[in-house]
């Protein structure tokens, strides 16, 4: 290995450990796909842009070459911000037809569910119906055991209750696979994962688990006496315009135009095959991660979040703050990552403040800075967006629109 060489893995390896441990997008490769066929991008710039502030187009352009290739199928990015914007996509509607990907299409947002979740929340604090700093038991006193009784609202929102995952089926993507049209109650969910034994006292440290927002969903559906979807349609989606945006329930389908997820799987004899996982029930997800969008409606979201239209602002700054420098992170002993919805990195020598998500087929991301200079939606079809690790595309557009991140 000569010396450029060694320099560019290291430097590879960098990026990707600063960025996973900050953003958990959990993709890894999968199985050898056609040859590429990309959909042209399109690019323009906002008025008054200055040219060195403007998105990198052919960083840009270069991320999304080569596609479908092992790794992705298909993906959608949208650059926005007062510096200028950048809209591309590339790849492949469906391996089948090898048609272009739909640049407009829908697709399972996964975790950026949670900062609609938590948006609703922090609303419901700014009217005095939630208090962040109240016990989650006083709120469901028939759901929370006295195991549980000092965990707080804000430390479900921040992931610092100490309440394990729920127990679900399967733990292989084939297991999961056969049970794919399995439906899942909430609550039932909360109970098996509040019957277990407490990780950590809460407040001590930080595990970032999807059962903390999917108590949020309960608490709202207790406080509001509306099911949790009708509260952050009537609350985020309906006041923003957002009409991709949707959730759907007990139906393992995505309406309206959408490319095909795949997932790789491994084959008894040596070697992998690709299936297609678009049709597969959300409901272990729930208010934690069965969101569907498109990248426009999240560009839209993400902008009015940042601008304080979604949250008031004395409710926001919770957004934009970290459990104290003692809190670590569960397992790994890592400085706390995760605020009342959103996580930070620091890239390009700027914050970027925002939240990923993968369901099977699908891995997205929101990410902006606080002053909405740079923001960035992507929605990348991976072939393997459950696993451990990073889809190297995703990170190549995280680079491609921020920056490196910092030594």
């Amino acid at each position: 290995m000569n010396a450029r060489t060694r320099t560019a893995r290291i430097r590879t390896a960098r990026i990707r450990t600063a960025l996973a441990a900050a953003l958990i997008l959990g993709i890894t490769a999968g199985s050898p796909a056609p040859a590429a066929l990309a959909a042209p991008d399109t690019a323009r710039h906002a008025p008054g842009a200055g040219a060195t502030g403007a998105p990198d187009a052919r960083a840009l352009r270069a991320a999304l070459a080569g596609l479908p290739d092992a790794d992705s199928t298909a993906a959608l990015v949208r650059v926005g911000g007062t510096d200028g914007a950048w809209r591309g996509s590339a790849g492949v509607h469906d391996l089948a037809s090898g048609a272009p990907a739909d640049p407009h299409a829908r697709f399972r947002a996964g975790s950026v569910t949670k900062v609609f979740t938590a948006a609703v929340v922090l609303q419901l604090a700014a009217e005095h119906r939630v208090d962040l700093a109240r016990t989650v038991r006083s709120y469901l006193p028939d759901l929370v055991p006295a195991a549980y009784g000092r965990v707080t609202v804000r430390q479900l929102l921040n992931h610092t209750s100490g309440i394990p995952a729920a127990d679900l089926p399967g733990t292989t993507p084939e297991e999961r696979y056969a049970h794919r049209f399995d439906v899942h109650d909430p609550r039932e969910m909360a109970a098996s994962a509040l019957a277990e034994e407490p990780e950590f006292a809460p407040g001590e440290q930080q595990h970032y688990l999807n059962i903390n927002y999917t108590l949020l969903g309960l608490l709202t559906e207790k406080v509001t006496g509306r099911s949790y979807a009708d509260e952050v349609g009537r609350r985020v989606l309906r006041p923003l315009g957002l009409r991709d945006t949707y959730f759907p329930g007990a139906d393992p389908r995505i309406s309206g135009p959408h490319n095909h997820g795949y997932q790789a799987f491994d084959l008894p004899g040596g070697g992998t095959e690709l299936r297609d996982v678009t049709v597969w029930n959300a409901t272990e997800s729930w208010a934690a991660g069965d969101l569907i969008s498109s990248t426009a409606d999240l560009e839209r979201f993400v902008q009015a979040l940042f601008r304080g239209r979604v949250v008031p602002r004395p409710q926001l700054a919770e957004m934009f703050t970290l459990p104290a420098g003692s809190v670590r992170q569960y397992g790994s002993g890592d400085p706390a990552a995760y605020s009342a919805g959103l996580s930070v990195i620091t890239l390009g020598g700027r914050q970027v403040w925002g939240k990923t998500g993968s369901r099977w087929g699908y891995t997205t991301a929101i990410g902006a800075t606080r002053d909405l200079s740079r923001t960035l939606v992507y929605s990348v079809n991976a072939t393997d967006a459950k696993g451990d690790g990073m889809n190297p595309r995703a990170l190549s557009l995280m680079v491609a629109a921020f920056g490196e991140p910092s030594a």
